[in-house]
């Protein structure tokens, strides 16, 4: 018998037995749909912390000051004015940090914005042009701080979509004057919205020249001290790299070692490797569970292929009487297995590309289903379907023909 009338003849056992059919393909379906979503569900938790760790900026570093000692009482880290920005024009050398793209320092303060007779209390950021970029933001309207407004300390200010909603409600916030501190500034352009994270609205800011900063808003006694350096390495694959020699140049301009250093430097690939290792182990664990489902669905294959050859047995003396090998008869059942199985297989991708789409609706939760997941679960529910069948097959193989005639 060739492979096209065994496969006929295998579909037409399958197509006579439909009600068991679909029931024994029912428990490879939801083995498989439970797997895609398990691992979609991992996936896109992965890729939901990475998009939230890259808020903070690509390929970032954050320094910050140390901790200081008052009177006996140790501060908290940050606490300490250890960086200025000097370290920050040093770190931006291409001589001294070759692998450092850009650098922003950030001095921060909470001070009262007034526009007209609307005030708002927010976070007023004193940086440079590159902060944008390192920050990984992008205009709304507007634009960002230029060289010229640093170098001449222009009275300008771009604020964050919550501020500016707030100061000036509907209205288009280019163009308007807000009070702080006394001074006066012009606002040049309003950043687009990033949401929120943790404890802090990233989107209520004002972001204004660092040279402003320190001579118009702060009241800091000392005007070069900065509260964080962003620094952006070139890469992905140079961060290592920047992070080393950014630790090595503030500690030769600092005159310490790694021991007494009076900053820390952190990085957000250990973030991003650590909640990667939590999802990851969380998609195993789940996609384990949903593995017990798979292995119910090819006992089930299995039972059913036994079931089949035992109704079977004087059809499969007949076919033996006239001619038909173990062989033939082992294909046969083998194929009604694979059938069961790799059918099952594709209702149950097709159940899970569903339910990818659904879910999100309901759990605010992303699923992600890749190419590499579906095709895997497929080749799976094949394997389970071919596992499943060689016992029954083997055992129709061996049945002699006048044993299987002579049975009622």
């Amino acid at each position: 018998m060739s492979w096209g009338e065994t496969l006929r003849t295998a579909l037409e056992a399958v197509r006579s037995h439909r009600m068991r059919s679909i029931l024994t393909m029912l428990g490879i379906l939801i083995g498989i749909a439970a797997v895609v979503l398990t691992v979609g569900l991992g996936q896109g938790a992965q890729a939901e912390v990475r998009a939230q760790i890259d808020k903070l900026g690509s390929n970032l570093l954050i320094v910050s000051p140390g901790s200081s000692t008052t009177s006996g009482v140790r501060g908290g880290r940050g606490s300490a004015s250890t960086l200025t920005t000097d370290d920050a024009a040093m770190l931006g050398s291409q001589v001294v940090a070759p692998d450092i793209a850009r650098v922003a320092p950030v001095t921060s303060t909470s001070s009262s914005l007034t526009a007209g007779e609307t005030n708002w209390t927010t976070t007023v950021v004193g940086t440079t042009p590159d902060w944008l970029g390192t920050r990984a933001r992008s205009m709304t309207s507007g634009r960002f701080l230029t060289s010229a407004d640093l170098d001449s300390g222009a009275l300008v200010t771009v604020l964050g979509s919550t501020t500016a909603s707030e100061l000036f409600g509907g209205r288009n916030a280019v163009g308007q004057s807000v009070s702080v501190n006394g001074s006066t500034l012009t606002v040049i352009g309003v950043l687009d919205t990033i949401g929120s994270s943790t404890s802090t609205d990233d989107d209520d800011q004002a972001v204004v020249p660092q040279t402003t900063m320190a001579n118009r808003i702060s009241t800091a006694t000392n005007r070069a001290a900065v509260s964080t350096i962003y620094i952006e390495a070139t890469s992905q694959e140079t961060l290592s790299a920047a992070y080393q020699e950014a630790q090595s140049a503030l500690l030769s301009a600092h005159r310490l070692t790694a021991a007494t250093a009076d900053f820390t430097l952190a990085s957000q690939q250990g973030l991003v490797e650590t909640a990667t290792s939590t999802d990851r182990t969380l998609t195993v664990l789940l996609a384990g569970v949903a593995g017990i489902s798979l292995l119910v669905g090819g006992i089930g294959v299995m039972n059913i292929m036994l079931v089949s050859v035992t109704e079977r047995v004087r059809e499969i003396g007949l076919r033996k009487a006239l001619g038909a090998t173990p062989t033939a008869v082992r294909r046969q059942f083998l194929l009604e297995a694979s059938t069961l199985g790799l059918t099952g297989g594709v209702l149950g991708v097709a159940a899970g590309a569903a339910g990818a789409l659904l879910l999100p609706r309901f759990l605010d939760q992303p699923v992600t289903i890749s190419g590499l997941a579906a095709g895997g679960a497929l080749a799976v529910s094949l394997v389970i379907g071919i596992v499943a069948g060689v016992y029954p097959a083997s055992r129709a193989a061996r049945l002699a023909p006048i044993d299987a005639l002579r049975s009622e």
